[in-house]
């Protein structure tokens, strides 16, 4: 039963992440043009560490490498720009 309280509160850690993401990518536009590529090997990193950490059944660490994706992948979504008519 404690078991299920622990996947739920990291499930709400998770859903957090993204309204975190949202706010990084409007926070910081100009970093994320300037390292995108660094943004999307950090995505990668953190769905292989879940893989991993999922193979080796420790939960902990596979929220964590999950967050880390999920605010990363948010971040790079960003917020595009509208140019407007002439």
């Amino acid at each position: 039963m404690e078991e299920i309280y622990l996947v739920f509160i990291g499930m709400g850690v998770l859903a957090l992440g993204i309204l975190i993401g949202e706010v990084l990518a409007r926070v910081t536009e100009d970093e994320i043009g300037k390292g995108q590529k660094w943004f999307k090997t950090i995505v990668i990193v953190g769905i292989l560490g879940a893989i991993v950490t999922l193979i080796f059944k420790n939960d902990f660490i596979f929220f964590g490498f999950l967050f880390m994706a999920i605010v990363t992948s948010r971040s790079l979504k960003g917020k595009t720009k509208v140019v407007g008519k002439r």
